[in-house]
């Protein structure tokens, strides 16, 4: 498409914008790696999978209502569990919702962590009315990973305040961006336009947490999919969006440089990001399976009289740091508290969404087993974060014994990845509650064959409830 945004150059050469738009012009199917494709099928069928975990949840319902008082016949999205056809910007922040609300979705662990499969809900929701190819999405995917995680490696914006998903507005938008095939310059506006406008505030995770926090990066999603659509139709946004003398360098992240991408002497990000094994914050994945691995020797949890859990700085920083990680009173904070989610593994010998349910937060077992924890930062386990996530779990019980286990790669990690079918168990799991087996078998079938489909419509449609 044409528009008034070719009259405006992009940028100089040497500008943030200028690397990734000439990056995001260049990267096509037939550059991505076998690997590539295959962990981008892996990363939608765990992601599809989340949503439909999280489909019964009340964010998702929320969601769900506010869609379906929007009609899109003409150029509609589905909203994931019926075939309703809402605007895209609806459609990313409803099904954007339901792959994170469970925090059972991907991670990338850097300087900025973040959870990229986010940006999977931003391409479909464009994908779906541009009736875009399997290649084109995988191809969308990649990108949006390859530029979240290399900002995330460039630069902690948590450290001045910010939320990771800050970085999910640029990232999202290229996605959606590429689906659209909008030229560089259009790219460069629809970049300005999400990232200026969606600068968030890490508010989202402190303290007792709330619906939002599953909720943040689908407002990322569907502010994206808007400013991809408005540059689409000739809207331009400010330049310097990075280097400006109020852009984003100056006020939210401080300089950086972003390094080689994908293809470009690198492998593509989304090899790096892990699967979760548990619905609980990346942090915590080693803890609960140290505590899983020791619970087989202590027995029951009843004879346990101190737990001390050393870990790494980020770790306490987010999940351990706070007065709430002890006491949580809703979902949200219960599955960002290391000490809920060790309490709860050594008592029930499982960490699923059962866990995090309301008999769970009121029961006086879990939080008096909690009152016994102790977490201490230990620097040597913070020199191996971000590779690993060392949690170092020690456990006196009540007859004088002592336990301890340290996991640094927890099942998912990307130095300890799921298998594939260990990938697709967990689809059906999270699916089985909403989803008759026939449509899971079917949904499996058509996704480990996305490259292949011609448009997407088709199998959204087969997630209705």
């Amino acid at each position: 498409m044409s528009t008034v945004a070719e009259k405006k150059a992009v940028t100089q050469e040497d500008s943030i914008v200028h690397k990734l738009v000439t990056y995001s012009q260049g990267l096509t199917f037939e550059k991505l790696t076998a690997e590539a494709v295959h962990e981008t099928k892996r990363r939608v069928i765990d992601a599809l999978g989340c949503a439909m975990g999280a489909y019964l949840g009340e964010p998702g319902k929320i969601a769900r209502t506010l869609a379906h008082t929007v009609e899109a016949p003409s150029y509609g999205a589905t909203v994931i569990g019926s075939f309703h056809q809402t605007s895209p910007e609806m459609a990313a922040f409803a099904n954007g919702i339901l792959m994170r609300y469970l925090d059972y979705n991907d991670t990338y662990l850097s300087l900025e962590p973040a959870h990229p499969s986010d940006n999977i809900a931003a391409v479909l929701a464009v994908a779906d009315p541009e009736m875009a190819s399997g290649e084109e999405i995988i191809t969308a995917i990649v990108l949006a990973y390859e530029i979240q995680c290399r900002l995330c490696d460039a630069a902690s914006i948590r450290a001045h305040g910010w939320d990771h998903v800050t970085y999910g507005a640029f990232s999202a938008s290229l996605g959606a961006s590429k689906i659209l095939q909008l030229n560089a310059n259009e790219m460069a506006h629809a970049m300005a336009l999400a990232g200026v406008a969606n600068v968030t505030m890490r508010q989202t995770r402190v303290g007792e947490l709330s619906h939002w926090k599953g909720a943040a990066f689908a407002n990322a999603s569907r502010n994206a999919v808007f400013a991809s659509r408005l540059a689409w139709h000739g809207m331009t946004g400010p330049s310097h969006i990075f280097e400006g003398e109020m852009g984003f360098q100056k006020q939210v992240s401080g300089p950086f440089e972003l390094p080689a991408f994908g293809g470009e002497g690198d492998i593509y990000m989304i090899n790096k990001t892990c699967i979760k094994y548990w619905p609980a914050e990346y942090h915590s994945q080693s803890a609960i399976d140290a505590a899983l691995q020791l619970r087989a020797e202590i027995g029951s949890a009843d004879n346990i009289a101190q737990i001390e859990i050393e870990t790494f700085d980020a770790c306490v920083d987010i999940i351990a740091g706070e007065e709430e990680k002890w006491f949580p009173k809703s979902r949200e904070t219960a599955d960002h508290s290391m000490p809920y989610c060790v309490a709860v593994a050594l008592l029930d010998g499982e960490v699923t969404r059962d866990q995090f349910d309301e008999k769970h937060l009121n029961d006086s077992r879990v939080s008096e087993l909690i009152q016994k924890i102790k977490v201490s930062r230990n620097s040597d386990l913070s020199k191996l974060y971000p590779e690993g996530i060392p949690n170092l779990l020690k456990i006196k019980t009540k007859d004088g014994k002592e336990y301890a286990k340290q996991v640094t790669y927890p099942r998912g990690h990307a130095q300890n990845p799921m298998t594939d079918q260990e990938v697709e168990d967990k689809f059906r799991r999270q699916a089985s509650e909403v989803l008759s087996k026939t449509q899971i078998d079917f949904l499996l079938e058509e996704l480990w064959h996305l490259e292949e489909q011609d448009e997407i419509g088709g199998i959204l449609e087969a997630f209705a409830v």
